[in-house]
């Protein structure tokens, strides 16, 4: 049942006994009967240069390290006036429903 199911092995024709010809990868085949001349394949692009590996100088080390704590700084600035906002709009309804119960309360005495 948890044994793994091999696939039966490929029945397709080997290019032998295949009736199509194997690409050679020329344009037109020898026996062409074109009236004008097999053009060359395209070449093939020069690979591009390589690019030198990023070196940081003192100075660089020094702007990453200032923006990476100046984000950090902000970031914690703004989650701190988030909780505080939620802190404060869940302490508003709380006291809401505290004074509206008790508002309740005198009316039905």
């Amino acid at each position: 049942m948890f044994t793994p199911k091999i696939p039966p092995p490929d029945t397709a024709p080997t290019p032998a006994t295949s009736l199509v010809p194997p690409l050679t990868g020329l344009v037109h085949p020898p026996a062409c009967t074109c009236h004008h001349a097999p053009t060359a394949p395209a070449p093939v692009p020069a690979a591009p240069p390589a690019r030198p590996a990023v070196q940081f100088t003192p100075g660089s080390l020094v702007v990453a390290a200032g923006g990476t704590a100046v984000v950090l700084i902000i970031g914690t600035v703004l989650i701190s006036m988030l909780l505080a906002i939620a802190i404060t709009a869940a302490s508003v309804a709380v006291c809401a429903v505290v004074l509206r119960s008790l508002l309740n309360n005198q009316k039905g005495c």
